[in-house]
């Protein structure tokens, strides 16, 4: 930390990535910033325990009124027994609308779309000051090693991902090589080398506290998102201009964000979570992971084993955000139409409304009369020959290409597909699975009656809200139909989950 003394009252610190903090800038944080004025709130170990319980640990996106104020009753009632009546003499209620105030900025307040019920979401800042709590707690074990090896993995992916010169990229992939043999060469003499349970203890420690912070990260990437939101809608509310010009600012700043490194960062996380083969490996290896003897010592919490289903909520819950400046963006173009329309209807009336005036005082008797708009020219070659009307022949019998008749029974034999047996084959794929891809589902169960059926499982995963489709990946299948053709379907991956 390097002391810069400007003047008498002002002292500038940098510290080691060049962030400059003054005095100003800290006085007006202690004042201004959420984060800060929760921990000097009277009641701060309250609403810090309080939020950290019911939206932090099991990653609550939202709550709806009745449900916050009924929680929050229940945690005052134990809270009182201990610690007498008059500790915390407000209402749930109370505390809750006082928490989610402009000045004090813990929770946002606000009614969904379609909905008349309040609901309450946690903001980014409460986070920042928990995870500042929580470092005060004198934890048991501290693992260095595993955050020593991430640096050493991240700065080998820099030092790989940089170089532009082949012949040293293939010297370090040469290098590697002639280790992995060596190791497998190792391996088949029966020498493993095998992680203690000091390190195990040390890496699993290390993804828990990775995973938690990227549910975080998510939280303020949403808040970041709805605040682009809340600029776009006052400056829709407030302009003046042209409709182009309002147009071409508004997505100018979408491609600001979404060029931006935490736009094109977010972009890439969520390509990668979206993979099914990638969803597939993270589940089998929590499942191996919680198996370890040493980790179950830990006793972990359960819920960091379906935490890739919470990265993919909270994933979800930022592209809803995104989609909300689209959605306005329509609303605003419908609204500028409506008015244009209304101008019109208005313009007209008013002539309308001077005709009935002046129609018993007529200025002239020939005022409106008008030839023509426009000067009319009339070609004689432009003018078409006559052309007498061709009668069609229409053939009454209908027959195939080959002169056979159509056979009657293909009126009567309609394909007919079972909606409740293909649902029984998805949940029977996914007993043993915690998803499964509908590729999976057509390996083990080839389809049976073609196109239809494929339609008809599409058609179940639309109406599975669990269901997610990913535009981005492409699956195929094929089938041999009644005449012995194979034919091929080309599809989105769909994803079943249980």
């Amino acid at each position: 930390m390097v002391h810069v003394l400007t003047s008498p009252r002002k002292m500038i610190s940098r510290d080691k990535n060049g962030m400059t903090f003054d005095y100003l800038t800290l006085a007006a944080l202690r004042k201004k910033h959420p984060a800060w004025r929760l921990l000097m709130a009277d009641h701060s170990p309250l609403i810090a325990s309080f939020l950290h319980k019911f939206f932090i640990i099991p990653n609550k996106r939202t709550f709806s009124r009745p449900d916050l104020v009924s929680a929050l009753e229940d945690y005052l009632y134990a809270l009182r027994q201990s610690e007498g009546e008059k500790a915390f003499p407000r209402s749930a209620e109370a505390y809750l609308d006082d928490w989610a105030t402009d000045d004090k900025g813990w929770l946002r307040k606000f009614y969904p779309q379609g909905s008349d019920e309040v609901y309450y979401d946690l903001m980014p800042a409460v986070e920042k000051a928990v995870n500042w709590l929580e470092n005060l707690v004198q934890r048991p074990f501290i693992g260095t090693e595993s955050r020593l090896m991430t640096v050493f993995e991240l700065l080998r992916q820099m030092v790989e991902g940089s170089e532009s010169d082949a012949e040293a990229r293939i010297r370090e992939l040469e290098k590697r090589k002639q280790e992995i043999e060596r190791e497998l060469e190792r391996v088949r003499e029966g020498h493993l080398d095998l992680l203690d349970d000091t390190a195990l203890k040390d890496r699993f420690q290390q993804i828990n506290k990775t995973a938690r912070e990227l549910l975080s990260d998510f939280r303020e990437v949403e808040y970041n998102f709805r605040k682009l939101d809340q600029k776009v809608r006052e400056q829709i509310a407030l302009w003046e201009g042209g409709k182009g010009e309002l147009l071409e600012d508004f997505f100018g700043e979408r491609d600001v964000i979404a060029e931006s490194d935490q736009g094109k960062s977010f972009n890439a996380f969520w390509d990668l979570l979206m993979s099914p083969a990638k969803q597939e490996e993270l589940s089998q290896l929590l499942e191996k992971v919680f198996d370890l003897s040493a980790v179950k010592e830990m006793a972990p919490d359960m819920r960091l084993k379906r935490i890739h289903y919470d990265w993919l909520e909270a994933g979800e819950h930022t592209q809803r955000t995104v989609a909300k400046l689209s959605g306005q963006l329509r609303r605003y173009l419908d609204d500028q139409a409506y008015l244009e329309n209304r101008r019109i209807m208005k313009l007209f009336q008013s002539i309308e409304s001077r005709a009935v005036l002046v129609r018993n005082n007529m200025p002239d008797k020939n005022f409106m009369e008008l030839d023509e708009s426009f000067p009319r020219l009339m070609l004689p070659m432009e003018r078409p020959l006559y052309k007498p009307p061709v009668k069609p022949v229409i053939d009454e019998k209908v027959t195939l290409g080959d002169g056979s008749e159509i056979p009657s029974e293909i009126l009567y034999s309609p394909v007919f597909v079972d909606k409740l047996r293909l649902r029984g084959v998805i949940q029977k794929a996914l007993q043993n699975r915690d998803q499964v891809t509908l590729e999976d589902i057509l390996k083990a169960s080839p389809l049976e009656k073609g196109l239809t059926e494929l339609v008809t499982y599409l058609a179940i995963a639309g109406e599975d809200a669990k269901a997610r489709f990913d535009d981005n990946v492409k699956q195929r299948v094929s089938w041999t139909d009644s005449l012995g053709v194979t034919r091929w379907a080309e599809f989105p991956a769909v994803i079943f989950c249980r």
